[in-house]
């Protein structure tokens, strides 16, 4: 994005000395039970009170949400505890009736964010609003879909924008409701470092239980706050009981998280530290010669594989590969998960090699 800096400026308008806390319930279902979230959470770390209005759903039938009214309730928590508030907009109606109601702060949810037409009506709508602005990612893990939308806003004239990690949907067994896919965050920092970044853990974990490891390693990777889905009484919810917690909980999580320094002073601290840093850069020189040379014997087989006119894939072989790299992995301490991500890429690197062989003249 041109003109990026200082994107980061509107966090400072809370003069926080804590990372940003945006908690409340999934769905405003009463506005007995807004008002009960909102008033045990006044005099928490949550600086921002969010609800989910319109809900959208997966299949119809389900809960989608109490509609306009619950802006109202949004309004009556802003009076009586002096929280801001926010909520999700998904079409051009919902964003005229979110201004409307002086919600202060507004986000775009994963089901959206994929969809560029929608994100195009949306930034529109918004076009050159001073409120800020929060883009989840798309459900699939696509960086590239995820920064367009935050572009389409920033070209809308929006300029208090951040981005908001949820996680990614994924057919794979996974501890995870969302797998976080740490990487593709990691990248968007790297890309736009000025360009605020929030954890949604409720999201990601999909359980209570969850929540305080996920903030802590978004804390770790430098995230500047994070949106916890938070209710009176989760195990009666409306909608993700399993993924909230109690106002008292969030208190506690809040309070047990670690901020860590981004530098540290000290020569022995940095001399060491270097130290470490070359010894990685040399063993990750090695990695890659290790794969090319590997990469070398995939193609000797490819010709060797198109002389005798055999198929490319040899299922047996890889699941065979595949379950030994895993068990050793084990021995070396690596997560079958991470083994499994690493020799899936080196199978179809390899895969690409043998069919540019096989398919030349």
């Amino acid at each position: 994005m041109e003109n990026s800096k200082n994107l980061k400026t509107w966090l400072n308008d809370y003069h926080l000395d804590h990372p940003m806390v945006i908690a409340g319930p999934c769905s405003a279902e009463t506005e007995a039970q807004m008002l009960d979230a909102a008033f045990q959470l006044k005099d928490s770390n949550t600086s921002i009170f969010r609800a989910g209005i319109w809900k959208p759903r997966t299949r119809p039938g389900n809960f989608e949400g109490v509609g306009a009214i619950g802006l109202k309730w949004l309004q009556t928590v802003k009076c009586e505890t002096g929280l801001q508030t926010a909520t999700e907009v998904a079409n051009a109606n919902h964003v005229e009736l979110a201004l409307e109601h002086d919600v202060d702060v507004l986000w775009i949810g994963a089901r959206t964010s994929v969809n560029p037409f929608m994100v195009q009506e949306l930034a529109n709508a918004l076009a050159g609003t001073d409120k800020p602005i929060l883009v989840k990612n798309p459900v699939n893990p696509d960086l590239a879909l995820w920064l367009g939308a935050v572009e389409r806003l920033h070209k809308a004239n929006i300029h208090k924008l951040g981005v908001i990690h949820r996680g990614f949907s994924t057919y794979d067994k996974s501890n995870y409701r969302n797998k976080p896919e740490w990487q593709i965050p990691i990248e968007l920092q790297n890309q736009f470092p000025d360009l605020p970044l929030f954890v949604d853990p409720s999201h990601i974990g999909g359980r209570r239980d969850l929540i305080l490891e996920l903030c802590q390693k978004a804390l770790d990777l430098n995230y500047d706050g994070m949106m916890i889905e938070t209710h009176p009484t989760p195990e009666k919810a409306w909608s993700d009981a399993e993924q909230q917690v109690t106002p008292e909980r969030l208190k506690e999580i809040t309070g047990s998280l670690i901020v860590r320094d981004q530098t540290a002073e000290g020569e022995v601290f940095n001399n060491t530290l270097e130290k470490y840093r070359t010894q990685i850069d040399s063993f990750d020189d090695q990695l890659l010669q290790v794969i090319g040379q590997r990469m070398s014997i995939v193609e000797e087989i490819g010709f060797l594989k198109k002389s005798q006119n055999v198929a490319v894939l040899q299922n047996s072989r890889w699941h065979d590969i595949l379950k030994k790299m895993v068990d050793q992995g084990e021995k070396e301490n690596l997560s079958a998960e991470f083994v499994t991500k690493i020799f899936q890429a080196i199978h179809q690197e390899s895969i690409n090699h043998q069919e540019r062989i096989m398919n030349q003249q």
